[in-house]
Formats: C-alpha cells, sequence, structure tokens
C-alpha cells in the first residue's frame, strides 16, 4: 500500500505536488477551529496499517504545532504504522544556546516535542548553528 500524505491548512498545494512527484496517496484531514481559538481535527482518510506523513510547514509555529501534534496523535491512534513529517519550514531551531540568563534553548524544547510526535522528519534547511545533526537535537 502507497504512503498516505496529509496535508495540514496552507499546505495543499505543496502536498499535492509531492504526492503526484513521488506517486503517494494524498489523503483527507479536516482541521478547523471552534469559536474560542481551540484546533479541531479529524482524520477522514483510513489510516491503520499505513505509513503516514503530515505535511505542514512550520513557519508561523505558534498557530499550527498543536494541529500537527493533534494530527499525529489521531493517525498513530488509528492505527498508522508510522507518523512522518513533511516540514519545509522547521521553526524554533535558531535559539540553540542559552545566551542570557533564563533563556529557554527552544531548539532543545522543540526537537523534543516534534520527536515525540513522529517517527520521522523531512525538512529543507533546519537552521542548525551549534548542533551538528537534527538528531542532536532531538537527543539531547
Amino acid at each position: 500500500m502507497k504512503p498516505l500524505l496529509l496535508a495540514l491548512p496552507g499546505n495543499e498545494a505543496f502536498a499535492t505536488a509531492l504526492a503526484q512527484d513521488a506517486a503517494l496517496e494524498l489523503g483527507r484531514i479536516q482541521v478547523r477551529r471552534f469559536p474560542d481559538g481551540e484546533s479541531y481535527v479529524r482524520i477522514e482518510t483510513p489510516v491503520a496499517g499505513r505509513r503516514v506523513a503530515l505535511v505542514c510547514t512550520l513557519d508561523r509555529p505558534d498557530e499550527k504545532i498543536l494541529q500537527v501534534l493533534f494530527a499525529a496523535e489521531a493517525v498513530r491512534e488509528l492505527g498508522a504504522q508510522s507518523v512522518g513529517l513533511v516540514s519545509p519550514y522547521l521553526a524554533y531551531m535558531r535559539q540553540d544556546h542559552r545566551f542570557h540568563p533564563g533563556e529557554a534553548v527552544t531548539s532543545l524544547s522543540f526537537g523534543r516535542v516534534v520527536s515525540r510526535a513522529v517517527d520521522w522528519l523531512v525538512t529543507v534547511d533546519p537552521h542548525l548553528h551549534r548542533h551538528p545533526t537534527l538528531d542532536a537535537v532531538t537527543r539531547a
């Protein structure tokens, strides 16, 4: 069975092109917001036993990351064989050192959050400066 791509909002054109170029199946996911700003996520394509990739660039990550995390968890709960993330832009990688007392090292925090949610990640430029690899970000 072909791997399944699920495009989060704003990523439909990229996911469609990727699905066509790589001969992958494009599935359906519904994402919307409740009036109070909370996210609603519904996986509409069956995922049991399939390899699934979520497609979401993470510019403006605070608006998007919860939807990615909820989708990853739902896909996993629905029986996906594996869950990946295709994210051309990967957020929070630049803050890779504590420059001033009390600062969060967001590259490490964000790396751990994402690595708990997905089994693998594809990105274009992870903006690694002090970390030698993405693995170093998720394992720290």
